[in-house]
């Protein structure tokens, strides 16, 4: 079937002629998608009227719609979920915007305008905003479809930068406490590896090595999407965790950590890993009276505590798994011995 629904992109055609691939998202309605279709579909089988529908189009072109869909498509496959989803729901404005204009037609002008439109909103809004399209006319002129991208001289908007709030040791504790059984061990899985939610969501048994005490997490926050592997020794806390839920475990199921939804659509119960648990940080800080944060605060709060008791950068690093050590040295919130040094010899100077 050439028309069909997908989530997140409304109705869809995708058909194959004179050997090119051809698709589009964004309709509201199945008949939008047919007679896009069919328009399209006669386009291309008489050139002389797609030369008329896209009049601005010289040389190596591509509507902004077509574009949109290519890199929707590439981010699917190659991204994170989060980045996707982000993807998706800024793109739908933007489609609003220049959806069936050529991307040649579209200047810096243009889209100078809607990124301060949307600074009304926040610079840090606008800035996302900026970076998404610059990617995406990179993309197109990655995959030789463009030949400039007009995002290229705007400059990000200036933002107030604040220190992150990190919660101490009780609060973290005091949540912790808070939960049930099966919350404490994903919680504490999440604090003794310092891994991100996505990649506790994906643990796997056979990512767990009893033997060699440690767990393989993996990320696509990698140039290129690929998944990328870490290990992470586990701490005694962690490997009794860990021992205990193998012990418990249902033998049919893959993850470390799953739950049993009800499919609407299916009218049936679905197995399957965690995903986003959005709602669980707010019912358990609530409960325990501390302040709102998130999963991610544990990362910072751990690589925190590591770098006040002196362990070296290198390892956090490597921990955190990330590639650039600027990115680690922003999870070290604590105030080291070198620069409280620092200051006791300013103060014997005066």
């Amino acid at each position: 079937m050439s028309v069909y629904f997908v989530k997140m992109k409304g109705w869809r055609y995708d058909f194959t002629l004179k050997g090119e691939r051809l698709t589009a998202s964004w309709f509201k309605t199945k008949r939008e998608a047919m007679n896009a279709e069919a328009k399209r579909k006669e386009a291309v089988n008489n050139p002389q009227i797609e030369a008329e529908t896209r009049p601005d189009q010289t040389g190596t072109d591509i509507t902004f719609l077509e574009l949109v869909n290519l890199r929707l498509d590439h981010s699917e496959a190659y991204h994170s979920k989060k980045y996707y989803i982000d993807f998706v729901c800024y793109a739908k404005g933007w489609v609003k915007q220049w959806g069936d204009r050529s991307c040649r037609g579209i200047n810096n002008n243009e889209i100078y305008s809607f990124i301060l439109k949307r600074s009304k909103v926040s610079n840090c809004t606008a800035n996302k905003e900026i970076r998404l399209l610059k990617a995406l006319f990179n993309f197109g002129i990655k995959k030789k479809l463009l030949d400039s991208n007009p995002v290229d001289e705007i400059d990000f908007l200036p933002v107030e930068k604040k220190i992150k709030y990190i919660p101490s040791g009780d609060n973290v504790l005091q949540m912790i406490h808070g939960a049930n059984p099966d919350q404490q061990d994903y919680l504490w899985t999440i604090a003794l590896t310092l891994g991100r939610v996505n990649e506790i969501n994906a643990l796997c048994w056979n990512d767990v090595d009893f033997e060699k005490k440690s767990i393989t997490l993996y990320t696509r926050k990698k140039k290129g999407g690929s998944k990328t592997p870490r290990v992470i020794p586990m701490p005694d806390r962690l490997l009794e965790i860990m021992k205990k839920r193998f012990a418990q475990r249902d033998s049919t199921k893959p993850w470390v950590f799953w739950h049993r939804n009800w499919d609407r659509k299916k009218k049936a119960w679905i197995d399957k890993p965690y995903t986003e648990r959005s709602q669980l940080m707010k019912i358990l800080c609530k409960r325990a009276g501390v302040r709102y944060f998130r999963f991610h605060a544990l990362r910072h709060y751990g690589a925190s505590q590591l770098d006040h008791r002196g362990v070296p950068l290198g390892s956090i690093q490597k921990i955190l798994g990330h590639e650039n050590r600027a990115t680690t040295e922003i999870y070290l919130h604590s105030v080291g011995q070198a620069e409280r040094t620092a200051m006791d010899v300013l103060n014997e100077s005066f």
